[in-house]
């Protein structure tokens, strides 16, 4: 066998070399604004990487399993199947669809409920369910986890399970709920303390809960999530310190819940920098065994990535972000149903969800390779670069006294609501695309009867009734507030559909076979984002036989397409012929737009144009 490289025979290219022919090609343009992404939290992400920005990665070299664990704390990249079953009304429907999960590929079940479960409760829910065999996870009241743990110990030994094998989780979780609800119960870190004590026969229970994706959920960006998570985290460790517990005692029990968003391989970076971060923090508490750092890690994908309309292509969101998650190696991932946004859940969607990641398993063998994306200089350097940012504002928060108290004094609220803000703004102008919603709508789609029941305006007062769970919690600051960046397009189109009208917008394509196409084309999938009819048209053979059909079609929106040369003659001939029978638009942001402006034409629609304000213009203008 020969040792002779591959690729001897050519001369290795530097750094300085690349630079200049990426200068020639830009041929004077801006290198940082042509080249150079920005993610929604200012990392800067370059066009290419090489081996020497490694330099720079203080993380390389480390095994798999060795602290500070950004690799994993596994010897193996396999991850549990999680689906999530609602316990709040029928318990015995809630064990028969678990049951059911197990059959099909889940190893991880998960069981919402509000408030409390007795044991009578308790029984109905795990009938069949083996512990010492399946990871059990229960969510719901912040302030049950000391009762339910005594609970589960019980049941666990008198279903005779070995103890040992009983893997679960119970999300007492009091931080989510000062930042979902705006309330922290009184007495909740004591509680915290009684459940950790009252889990010592459960070694392998995780019964204190940080929920990073709530900040994802209410807008937050990927550095915004890790850092505010990694902050709760903190703060149960110091909290439930000084009440007297070992720190190895506490962090052996704290399970994180990340959301994965769509930006695929900064989800991957994000997973890698909070395990990173994570031992950190738990280092500088001095714990007896260094393993206590290692962070436990459930996924689940965005719900504030989900549509209702096209909400099949929710099925391809859930795919990738389960990629990223898998890649990542996480602990447990839960894929959410496809119509989760508007529907209960059916043996269809539970079935596709589930299938989602047993194919990454089962076909794609994702779980054969630990950690892959391991020194791919671009994820090594943008798991360095979101550990950083994520660190200074960690940092910010810790300096404000802690999550709680960053959380009062509204540092939390403002910053994830201006990262909201910036999402929204760029949903409503297009730089951030919901496909099917914003951006490629069904034209042809409308929506169930249960869609649009889920869609109708909530009474807000009654959404934010804390569940009573013992003390009455005090209000601790302005709750985060959960929602989908797809909504307000979804109201916009709801409220067409609702109308009991579909206004006609009709292309008058003329001129330039070209542009009269490429503008036809935009404005029709413009208008149909708000669910008004599109009528398109070849070409015209001129401004009067357009005119003419558009008249005949009774069109309520007639859009002229066509180069900028012939907008000068050709649009003001047309709103000549229309009569004001009509709402002329022009497509496009054309030189003669102020000459236009000066005779009478006020509407144009173009790539800068704020979409949603603009439609929502027009259906007033429609009387809509």
């Amino acid at each position: 066998m020969s040792d002779k490289k591959l690729f001897a025979e050519f001369p290795p290219v530097s750094t300085e070399q690349w630079e200049a022919e990426i200068a020639k090609d830009l041929k004077g343009a801006d290198y940082d604004k042509k080249l150079v992404w920005k993610t929604a939290d200012g990392v800067s992400v370059r066009p290419y990487y090489r081996a020497a920005d490694l330099q720079r990665v203080r993380h390389t070299g480390v095994a798999v399993g060795a602290f500070p664990y950004v690799r994993g704390a596994k010897n193996h990249n396999r991850w549990l199947v999680r689906q999530t079953y609602c316990a709040c009304t029928d318990k015995k429907k809630a064990n028969a669809q678990a049951l059911d999960g197990l059959m099909r590929g889940v190893d991880s079940l998960g069981f919402c409920f509000k408030g409390d479960l007795d044991e009578a409760d308790l029984e109905t829910l795990l009938k069949g369910i083996y512990l010492d065999a399946v990871e059990v996870n229960f969510v719901g009241c912040a302030c049950s986890g000391a009762e339910l743990t005594q609970k589960l110990a019980a049941y666990a030994k008198k279903s005779n399970a070995k103890l040992d094998n009983v893997a679960a989780s119970i999300d007492a979780d009091p931080l989510r709920e000062l930042t979902v609800k705006g309330t922290l119960a009184g007495g909740a870190f004591d509680r915290l303390k009684d459940a950790i004590l009252a889990a010592a026969e459960l070694k392998r229970l995780r019964n204190v809960g940080v929920s990073g994706a709530a900040i994802h959920n209410a807008g937050g960006t990927a550095v915004q999530e890790l850092a505010f998570a990694l902050s709760m985290g903190n703060e149960y460790l110091a909290r439930l310190t000084d009440c007297g517990l070992a720190v190895d005692d506490v962090a052996r029990r704290v399970k994180f819940t990340f959301a994965v968003g769509a930006s695929y391989f900064l989800e991957i970076a994000k997973v890698r920098a909070a395990r990173l971060l994570w031992a950190t923090i738990v280092s500088a508490y001095r714990p007896e065994k260094s393993c206590s750092g290692r962070m436990k890690i459930h996924a689940v994908t965005s719900a504030w990535n989900q549509t209702a309309y096209d909400a099949y292509v929710n099925l391809l969101r859930g795919a990738t972000e389960a990629m990223s998650a898998a890649i990542a190696g996480v602990d447990s991932l839960e894929v959410l149903r496809f119509d989760k946004p508007f529907r209960a859940a059916s043996e269809f969607s539970n079935r596709i969800a589930r299938n989602t990641q047993i194919l990454l398993k089962e076909e794609a063998h994702f779980d054969h390779v630990v950690d892959p994306a391991a020194g791919s200089y671009y994820v090594e350097a943008l798991t360095q670069s979101i550990a950083e940012e994520a660190w200074k504002l960690f940092k910010l928060v810790e300096e404000k006294g802690g999550y709680v108290a960053a959380f009062k004094a509204g540092f939390i609220q403002e910053q994830v609501r201006a990262s909201a803000q910036k999402h929204d703004s760029n949903i409503a102008t297009r730089r951030e695309i919901l496909l099917g919603t914003n951006q490629y709508p069904n034209v042809g789609e409308a929506l169930s009867d249960d869609a649009r029941a889920a869609l109708a305006p909530k009474d807000e007062e009654a959404a934010a009734a804390h569940p009573g769970c013992g003390d009455m919690p005090s209000l601790a600051g302005e709750p985060l507030k959960p929602y989908r960046g797809a909504e307000v397009f979804e109201a916009l189109r709801l409220k067409t559909e609702n109308s009991g009208r579909q206004p006609q917008a009709f292309m008058l394509t003329f001129g330039s076979l070209a542009m009269c196409r490429a503008r036809a084309q935009f404005s029709g999938n413009f208008f149909a984002v708000a669910g008004f009819k599109v009528t398109d048209n070849n070409r015209f053979a001129g401004v009067d036989e357009g005119v003419r059909a558009a008249l005949a079609a009774k069109a309520d929106i007639v859009v002229a397409c066509s180069s900028d040369e012939e907008y000068a003659e050709g649009v003001p001939a047309i709103a000549e012929k229309l009569g004001g029978s009509a709402i002329l638009v022009v497509a496009g942001d054309p030189a003669c737009k102020e000459e236009l402006q000066g005779k009478g034409i006020s509407h144009f629609i173009s790539v800068r144009s704020n979409v949603l304000e603009t439609l929502r213009q027009y259906q007033k203008e429609l009387g809509i």
